[in-house]
């Protein structure tokens, strides 16, 4: 009896050695997710792939604050195409991806951290372009570029102006000036940001038609524990200042 015991226990233990680092990381390693969304995020080198150190920008820097006070350990990737960072996020526990807009249809499908900062959606234009616009319907007799998987192209789909998505939000801003598109769907500050790093200057504003708020998504099986011990971390930030300091250094 005792010998079957023993013997029992033997092929049990290798189990429980096993899991229990799994166990202990659970509530606590993370990876985490983002994607080159200047100001908010971006590789050094401009690539489409960087890890920890190499990522910079005014999200990247607000995440890595909020971690270090939370005493979360972490790992940060960015890659592409965000529809391939979305969807790790959705279906992995203890992924989390920023920046992303809070929006209805994503509110249950993610635990939310933020917000971190502002995203107005704005149409931009060419410098000289006649174009005038009194509200997102004016807009729909023109050609409208956007970003694929963006929140903005989703929510312009869904009103059926249908517009034409790229795969690197700052391709449009060439498109803009070559007059492949008559208007670009972007972010303010993001587009603007991404037009001065391909060189294009004078785009002008010519509607600003939602305010949106960036945030932090977290797999849904990140405990409410971790996500709590997050938000006060970044809520504890922006109170002591560090939040506006980092935008400042950007902008």
């Amino acid at each position: 009896m005792i010998k079957r015991l023993l013997l029992a226990l033997a092929s049990v233990a290798p189990l429980l050695i096993n899991a229990a680092p799994a166990a202990a990381n659970t509530d606590v390693d993370m990876v985490l997710l983002t994607e080159n969304f200047p100001p908010y995020n971006m590789a050094k080198n401009g690539k489409n792939f960087a890890q920890d150190e190499n990522i910079s920008g005014i999200a990247t820097d607000i995440v890595r604050e909020i971690f270090k006070r939370a005493d979360i350990s972490y790992s940060l990737t960015l890659r592409f195409p965000w529809e391939r960072i979305y969807k790790l996020t959705l279906e992995k526990p203890g992924y989390g991806v920023f920046v992303m807009a809070r929006l209805p249809d994503r509110e249950n499908l993610f635990k939310w951290v933020g917000p971190i900062g502002p995203d107005d959606w704005i149409m931009l234009a060419k410098a000289d372009s006649k174009i005038t616009l009194d509200s997102l319907d004016d807009a729909r007799k023109y050609k409208i570029g956007a970003y694929k998987g963006d929140a903005i192209a989703e929510t312009l789909t869904k009103q059926g102006l249908k517009p034409l998505v790229v795969l690197r939000d700052q391709d449009n801003a060439k498109k803009l000036l070559n007059g492949q598109i008559d208007l670009w769907a972007t972010g303010d500050p993001a587009g603007r940001y991404l037009a001065r790093q391909d060189g294009v200057t004078g785009l002008k504003t010519v509607l600003r038609f939602n305010s949106a708020e960036l945030y932090l998504a977290l797999n849904k099986d990140v405990p409410d524990e971790t996500v709590a011990r997050l938000q006060a971390a970044l809520d504890q930030l922006r109170k002591d200042g560090v939040v506006d300091e980092i935008m400042a250094r950007y902008l």
